[in-house]
């Protein structure tokens, strides 16, 4: 089973947060889940490819021609697939993945986490959307997603889809249990 990992091209500040990206890659090989992400060797998202390949896993990134020539590829991975286009990408990673888990990072990452929230919404695919809210970065966002729940813009069932985890082993446990109970699926 693959677990797609959106998360920031930028390492940014918090130490807190470095750690936990590659602790999350570690953990999802170490617990016998490939990785899915960008493909890059920078920031956020080399750490946890990083992490995951230190522990033996099986990392698949996907990235878009268009970002070869900043050379942030990831050269150490199993498999590294190069597409047309962002929009390209975005679905070849939802294609590979069982889950989905979401680090802190920028607007791409936010853009990510949406559209698989949108995505389960409307039936594109039947997988778990993880948020994963290190050293209180999400605080303000998962404010902002519970009133839109309570003012009734939010679903019902998106608000069942959408797990929100302060640390990483709680993020792996809820992976390996969703697992063991064959909650982890493909597309529809």
């Amino acid at each position: 089973m693959n677990i797609c990992v959106y998360c920031g091209s930028s390492a940014g500040t918090s130490e807190i947060i470095k750690r936990a990206a590659y602790q999350l890659g570690e953990e999802l090989a170490k617990n016998g889940f490939g990785l899915v992400y960008g493909g890059a060797n920078v920031g956020l998202m080399g750490a946890v490819a990083d992490g995951s390949l230190s522990s033996g896993g099986q990392v698949y990134g996907v990235l878009p021609r268009e970002l070869i020539k900043y050379e942030i590829v990831h050269k150490g991975l199993t498999e590294l697939q190069i597409t047309d286009s962002m929009h390209e990408r975005k679905s070849e990673m939802e294609k590979k993945a069982d889950a989905f888990v979401t680090l802190p990072g920028a607007v791409g990452t936010w853009e990510e986490f949406f559209e698989q929230l949108t995505w389960g919404q409307i039936g594109i695919h039947c997988k778990k959307v993880y948020l994963l809210n290190i050293d209180s970065y999400y605080d303000l966002l998962i404010a902002f997603i519970k009133k839109s729940f309570a003012m009734g813009f939010t679903q019902q069932a998106t608000m069942d889809n959408l797990y929100i985890c302060n640390d990483v082993s709680r993020v792996i446990q809820l992976l390996v249990e969703q697992r063991r109970k064959g909650g982890i699926k493909k597309n529809n």
